[in-house]
């Protein structure tokens, strides 16, 4: 499990003073991106190759609401990998409350658009 810390700021939260729905989606990209560079994949690079990681498909839950200056914990486990793709379970919590519930499909396209394999070095190390 990648575990990514998160600080709800001023400008995460709506009118009425909580997390703006969006912005939970900014938060476990965050997190995709540090596990990603953790594991010693430069983006940066894949895009030079003519790789980039695309969101799929997002299914996601609102349990409850942060507010400005709760301390977060945004974790990322692999619920399973084929050769085209990444399932992920992405999940906000506050100390032992779960705020938020993602399931998000990962897949890899080339600079067509079109989709490819996930590099075998990631497939490998993900499992």
């Amino acid at each position: 499990m990648h575990r990514f810390p998160v600080t709800v700021f001023y400008e995460d939260t709506d009118m009425g003073g909580i997390v703006y729905h969006a912005n939970y989606l900014k938060f476990i990209e965050r997190a995709r991106s540090t596990w990603v560079a953790d594991m010693g994949v430069d983006q940066n690079t894949m895009k030079a190759n003519g790789l980039v990681f695309v969101v799929r498909r997002i299914e996601a839950d609102y349990l409850a609401p942060a507010v400005l200056g709760d301390q977060l914990e945004v974790r990322t486990t692999v619920e399973a990998t084929t050769p085209a793709r990444w399932v992920l379970r992405q999940e906000v919590w506050r100390d032992h409350t779960q705020l938020f519930d993602a399931q998000v499909t990962i897949v890899t396209i080339n600079d067509a658009g079109s989709p490819v394999r996930l590099p075998a070095e990631l497939r490998l190390g993900i499992n």
